[in-house]
């Protein structure tokens, strides 16, 4: 089937790259403005396990949306301009929330974000001179201005759908894993073999894996390697020591995301969801692994 013309232009914007210089210029502007970890860990989805920009944009869509069906309605002015004013408020965090994960996106996912930023940052401005003349007793300026706004919206709408689902940003990228790891016990090779103090990477089947031996103990970790974020390389990322009850902790070179290698669990963000944490024993010698819940 032939490809729509505007998913064609979408792909297309994709390799766009004469939007480098504004992608860079927004990305360095991203990492300054919301730049204590806590701040960018809220705003990412950490603390609920999933981004929480796209909850976010429902509020203000659901206003904008209710308001233009209150503007096909003699007598509404009032609430119409209420709820635009209401889902001005509402756009606020939720930009919050898209303009920190747009920080930590790959060049292809950025540059679209940078047109869906834009989009919407016009439909909130259209939006709030709707307010003001709504509230100055211009209601059919406020009206046409909202509808602009709503269409503006939509494509920035239809932009964010393709970021989430064909560019996957902000989707879980290991939630396959339990699926490919084949249930039961599986042999990593010997265990002397393993350096201490020092990540490396192993596989179980095609799934590739970090491992960690550690020096001070016979303790061996082992997560899933490819990045819940964006499928960055863990073993190639910097080794530390976690908080008490974290362990020996692993920061993804890429984004920065950090995991404990004792659980998998999200340290600090971008990542929202957790790594797959393999258990481990060694039998005559070698280590073998096993996934909870796999197959």
């Amino acid at each position: 089937m032939k490809t729509l013309a505007p998913v064609a232009a979408i792909d297309a914007l994709e390799d766009a790259t004469w939007l480098d210089p504004v992608v860079e210029f927004e990305h360095r502007l991203s990492r300054a403005i919301f730049k204590p970890q806590w701040l960018r860990d809220l705003l990412h989805g950490v603390p609920q396990g999933h981004p929480l920009h796209p909850p976010l944009v429902q509020v203000p869509l659901g206003a904008w949306f209710s308001a233009a069906f209150l503007d096909l309605v003699p007598g509404s002015e009032e609430a119409s301009r209420r709820l635009v004013g209401a889902g001005v408020v509402a756009a606020v965090p939720a930009i919050a929330a898209g303009y920190t994960d747009y920080g930590d996106l790959h060049e292809q996912q950025m540059r679209v974000g940078l047109v869906h930023a834009a989009a919407n940052l016009t439909a909130v401005g259209l939006y709030s001179v709707s307010w003001l003349a709504r509230r100055s007793g211009r209601h059919g300026l406020g009206k046409t201005l909202s509808f602009a706004g709503l269409s503006v919206a939509g494509v920035g709408g239809f932009l964010g759908g393709h970021l989430s689902f064909r560019q996957a940003a902000g989707a879980n990228h290991v939630e396959d894993v339990p699926h490919r790891v084949a249930p039961g016990w599986h042999s990593l090779g010997p265990v002397d073999e393993l350096p201490t103090g020092t990540l490396t990477r192993r596989t179980v089947g095609d799934v590739p894996v970090t491992v960690l031996r550690q020096e001070s103990s016979d303790a061996v970790f082992v997560i899933a390697d490819l990045c819940s974020h964006l499928s960055g390389p863990l073993h190639e990322g910097e080794l530390t020591t976690g908080a008490p009850g974290e362990g020996p902790c692993v920061t993804c070179p890429w984004h920065g995301s950090t995991f404990s290698l004792r659980d998998g669990a999200v340290v600090n963000g971008p990542a929202t969801a957790p790594q797959p944490s393999f258990a481990t024993r060694v039998v005559d010698g070698r280590l073998e692994v096993s996934l909870p819940g796999a197959g």
